[in-house]
């Protein structure tokens, strides 16, 4: 019972702590931004301009992993049964509240609930079981295909031309 206790908590906080959380449920492993809400790791996604969600189906289970927020290191793993909330309804209401007061980025941030509502899909992660025993090996794998790029590094001459610069004004 103690054991049992002493790893929810570990769930609970390790999560609470995390900005971000790795789910894998039947297709490759995602890294979501997520609340900790009334037990459970709330997610909205699948939306335009929001986070794409793996494969989460409702009444289905998924892996669960959270990184120690100081080392970034694998601290726990959890199993989840997901759940889909119905959109107005009350659950959904609470989850929405929590979720757009964490949502630091959102362009209409005023109208974010009503976008949420038509487009996305807001899903609740509630914890079933949890192991700190981890692999020995690497489970690296490579990043998944992405539009996004990464910034170049700056042209070797432009720091001196910036220098030069304030010379000329001071």
């Amino acid at each position: 019972m103690t054991d049992t206790l002493l790893a929810q908590a570990l769930v609970e906080e390790a999560t609470k702590k995390s900005g971000l959380i790795w789910v894998r449920s039947t297709g490759p492993e995602r890294t979501l931004w997520h609340v900790w809400h009334e037990g459970a790791a709330l997610v909205v996604g699948d939306g335009p301009g929001e986070q794409p969600l793996p494969d989460l189906v409702d009444k289905g289970t998924a892996e669960v992993i959270v990184r120690s927020k100081d080392k970034g290191g694998r601290l726990v793993s959890w199993t989840a049964v997901v759940s889909e909330l119905e959109p107005g309804s009350e659950s959904w209401e609470s989850a929405v509240a929590e979720l757009k007061a964490k949502r630091l980025n959102a362009v209409d941030a005023e109208t974010v609930p009503d976008r949420w509502r038509r487009e996305c899909r807001v899903v609740r992660l509630t914890p079933r079981e949890s192991t700190t025993d981890h692999p020995q090996t690497s489970l690296a794998t490579p990043p998944l295909p992405t539009g996004a790029t990464t910034r170049r590094p700056i042209p070797a001459a432009l720091p001196r031309l910036l220098l030069s610069r304030k010379k000329k004004r001071g």
